[in-house]
């Protein structure tokens, strides 16, 4: 005698074969998740103790070679003779005097940049007319070297402040034009028409629409203009200059102190850090409203 085995009955509201599991022996177990051990979990280092460990491994590095006698005294000082060389020009007054006349440069020039850069980003970016007077003329002068006009900077302006004001604003000038006008520029169409169907007028989406819209690249154009605002103090530090910390470094030079050089160009990192935190501070606060991505 044959068994035969009936198909499961079909539910009459779907017509797909019914479960037949009772109660007591459920069809499926819950989903059973793989247990990860906690030595295997990845332990969350500080991001201040990543973000110091390759400048603190350098100056490890460097610090062996100068005592193994693999770097000398006269090519690089030693970490350890920077820092007393620099506790010595802070306690003599002659390291603050020099960053006091070097931030008092870069304050007045990047002011100077700002207002041109700026100035002709609005002028080109927001009328075509402004665009075409404007835009082929600055892309034109951008390709020229700014250290290169330093001869004629010393000739129409002489050997005093104005030739070393001339060229940092110069050099802070290009990047922000840029930025701010590949911002303005960068805009979407579709939120001018979304502007222009709420009934604002052309100034109205300048101001709540275009501007904010640029904002990033003008921040980003700020970045940049610092980075070269401290290259050109630099070289224009080296125009004949009695103070400064570039008048230090020429000094420096001329009696082949590589410590006080290595001093002087710690000065400057460390200010054009300071001033590329400030900026990224500023951007934090100014764009809360644009969600972008930190890094994983």
């Amino acid at each position: 005698m044959s068994i035969s085995h009936a198909p499961p009955p079909e539910s009459p509201a779907t017509g797909l074969p019914e479960k037949t599991g009772t109660p007591d022996t459920p069809d499926a177990g819950p989903e059973l998740v793989p247990l990860v051990p906690s030595s295997t979990r990845r332990t969350r280092v500080p991001r201040w103790l990543r973000r110091t460990s390759g400048p603190l491994l350098l100056l490890a590095l460097w610090q062996l070679l100068s005592s193994t006698g693999v770097l000398t005294a006269d090519v690089l000082a030693s970490p350890g003779t920077i820092a007393r060389v620099g506790r010595d020009l802070i306690a003599d007054g002659s390291l603050p005097s020099a960053m006091g006349v070097s931030l008092q440069r870069v304050a007045v020039g990047l002011l100077f940049g700002l207002v041109v850069g700026t100035g002709l980003a609005l002028v080109s970016g927001l009328f075509r007319v402004g665009e075409d007077l404007v835009d082929a003329s600055v892309q034109m002068l951008r390709t020229v070297p700014f250290v290169g006009l330093i001869p004629l900077f010393i000739i129409w302006f002489g050997i005093g402040e104005a030739p070393k004001i001339a060229i940092i604003t110069l050099g802070v000038s290009f990047p922000l034009y840029l930025n701010i006008y590949a911002g303005i520029r960068g805009v979407d169409s579709q939120l001018i028409e979304a502007g222009e169907s709420l009934g604002l007028g052309r100034w109205g989406l300048v101001r709540h629409v275009v501007l904010p819209g640029a904002l990033p690249g003008a921040m980003t154009g700020l970045r940049y203009s610092l980075g070269i605002a401290w290259l050109a103090l630099v070289f224009a530090e080296q125009v004949n200059a009695d103070s400064g910390i570039g008048f230090l470094m020429v000094q420096a030079r001329d009696f082949l102190r590589t410590d006080v050089i290595v001093v002087c160009l710690i000065v400057y990192a460390f200010l054009g850090l300071l001033a590329d935190f400030v900026v990224r501070s500023l951007e934090r606060l100014l764009l809360q409203w644009r969600p972008t991505f930190t890094g994983r």
